[in-house]
C-alpha cells in the first residue's frame, strides 16, 4: 500500500487521500455450485487488490494499474463500452452498475495493484469491489454488502459476458477472519461459520500454473448450458413441467428427481448432475467439520471435490491436475482443489505450515519437469486467512 501511496501522490497530488483492500478468496467446497443457485463456501486471504483514490470534482475518473500497462480514463457521465481483454472494463463496468441506482457525480484519481499471479483466486470479483467502494465513498453513496454483491455480479454477467454465480462476490465482501462464510446462492443467505476449539494452525498454499487464459475464451460458459440441459433432460424424462432451458437450474430440482432420473441422463450431462448434487453433499458436510474443529475431515472433503471437478465435471487441464495429484501425495496438505474454474488459474490448499518447505519442494520437483515451458511462470505462494474487503485508514497511519 505504501508503493501506492507514494505513485499516487506523484500523478495526483492530494491530501484527501484515501484506501481501500479486498482480498482475493478461495472456494474450499463448493465448486460449480454458484450458478446453480446452490450451497458454497468461501474465505479470503491476506493477499489482496489494494486501491489508492482520491476525488475528483471534474467527474473524470483517472485510474493507472502498477500490473497493467496504460490507464483509464473517461467521464462518470460517458458510458464507456466493453472492450476485449481490456483490465479497464471492470472500472467501466462498476461505473453502469452503481448508475443503475445511483447518478455519480464525483470522479476520482487511483492507483491500484494486486498481489499473486492473476488467476485462479478472483481477482477480478476483488478489483471490481474496490473500485464499487471506491466510487461509492467519493459520491457519499450509503451501501450495503448486499448492494456490493448485486452490483459485482451485474459487472460480471452483463457487462463482461460470464455466466457465473455469486460466490466471488460474496466470498469477497462476507468473509471473516476464522470463520467460513457458508452462501445459499438461491436466496443470498449465509450464515458466518465460526472455527471449531480445535482447529489446528494453518496455511492456503497456492500453486498458481501459468496459466493465465480468460475464462470467457475457455469451456466455461459451455459447462454452465451443459448444466442447463442436465437439467432440463431430468425434468422431461420425468414429466415435470418444463422451463425456458437458461432457467434451469439444478437447485430447482429435488434431490428425488435427480436419484429417481439419472440413469436415464447420457454421457457428459449426467456427469454435470453427478458433481452438482453430491457437491452439496460435502458443502454440508464441510461446514460441520469446520465447527467441529475437524481440519482433517475437511480436507478430504475438499480432496473429494477437487476429483468431482475434474472427472465429473471435467473443468480439468493436464497442467493443474498434476499439481493437485502432487499435493494430494505430499504429508502435511489437509486438502485441496483446483480454483479459477480449472481452465487456468491456480490449485489452493490447506496444509499444516510446518510441512511448508518440503511441500513447494515437492511441487517444485515435478512439476518444471513436466512443463517445461511453464517453469518461469508457475508461482507458490503462501497465504493465511484474512477479512473480507475494507478501507483503509491511510490519514491514521494504517497501512
Amino acid at each position: 500500500m505504501k508503493e501506492l501511496i507514494q505513485e499516487s501522490q506523484s500523478r495526483f497530488p492530494n491530501e484527501d487521500i484515501r484506501g481501500v483492500q479486498s482480498p482475493l478468496r478461495i472456494c474450499p467446497i463448493g465448486a460449480h455450485s454458484d450458478f446453480q443457485n446452490g450451497k458454497v463456501t468461501g474465505l479470503t486471504i491476506d493477499a489482496s487488490v489494494d486501491m489508492v483514490y482520491s476525488p475528483s470534482d471534474t467527474g473524470y475518473i483517472q485510474v493507472y494499474s502498477m500490473d497493467f500497462p496504460d490507464k483509464e480514463h473517461f467521464h462518470v457521465k460517458t458510458r464507456s463500452d466493453y472492450i476485449p481483454g481490456f483490465w479497464g472494463n471492470y472500472l467501466r463496468g462498476a461505473v453502469l452498475a452503481i448508475q443503475e441506482d445511483y447518478v455519480l457525480k464525483t470522479g476520482l484519481n487511483g492507483v491500484i495493484s494486486g498481489k499473486l499471479p492473476i488467476g485462479g483466486l478472483s481477482s477480478s470479483a476483488a478489483v471490481t469491489t474496490a473500485y464499487l467502494m471506491a466510487l461509492c465513498d467519493v459520491n457519499g453513496i450509503q451501501f450495503s454488502k448486499m448492494d456490493l454483491i448485486r452490483w459485482s455480479h451485474w459487472v460480471e454477467t452483463e457487462f463482461i459476458g460470464l455466466k457465473n454465480g455469486i460466490l466471488d462476490q460474496s466470498a469477497n465482501i462476507l468473509s471473516e477472519d476464522n470463520r467460513l462464510m457458508l452462501m445459499d446462492c438461491l436466496d443470498w443467505t449465509y450464515d458466518l461459520v465460526d472455527q471449531g476449539t480445535d482447529w489446528p494452525e494453518f496455511e492456503v498454499i497456492i500453486v498458481h500454473s501459468g496459466i493465465t487464459k480468460q475464462l470467457i475464451g475457455t469451456d466455461f460458459n459451455n459447462r454452465v448450458d451443459e448444466s442447463h440441459v442436465a437439467g432440463w433432460l431430468m425434468l422431461e424424462h420425468g414429466g415435470y413441467d418444463l422451463p425456458k432451458l437458461d432457467d434451469v437450474r439444478f437447485r430447482h430440482i429435488d434431490r428425488s428427481i435427480y436419484d429417481a432420473e439419472r440413469a436415464h441422463i447420457p454421457d457428459r450431462f449426467g456427469k454435470r448432475a453427478d458433481h452438482f448434487y453430491t457437491e452439496q453433499d460435502r458443502v454440508e458436510e464441510g461446514a460441520k467439520a469446520w465447527a467441529a474443529g475437524d481440519i482433517n475431515r475437511f480436507g478430504q472433503l475438499m480432496f473429494q471435490s477437487g476429483e468431482s471437478s475434474f472427472y465429473q465435471y471435467e473443468s480439468g487441464i493436464p497442467e493443474m491436475k498434476l499439481i493437485f495429484d502432487t499435493l494430494k501425495e505430499t504429508e502435511g496438505v489437509y486438502g485441496a482443489r483446483p480454483s479459477g474454474a480449472g481452465y487456468r488459474g491456480a490449485v489452493i490448499g490447506f496444509i499444516n505450515p510446518k510441512f511448508k518447505e518440503a511441500i513447494k519442494a515437492a511441487v517444485d520437483a515435478v512439476y518444471p519437469k513436466a512443463y517445461p515451458e511453464l517453469a518461469d511462470a508457475y508461482h507458490i505462494s503462501f497465504a493465511k486467512q484474512a477479512d473480507g474487503a475494507h478501507y483503509v485508514d491511510l490519514q491514521g497511519g494504517q497501512v
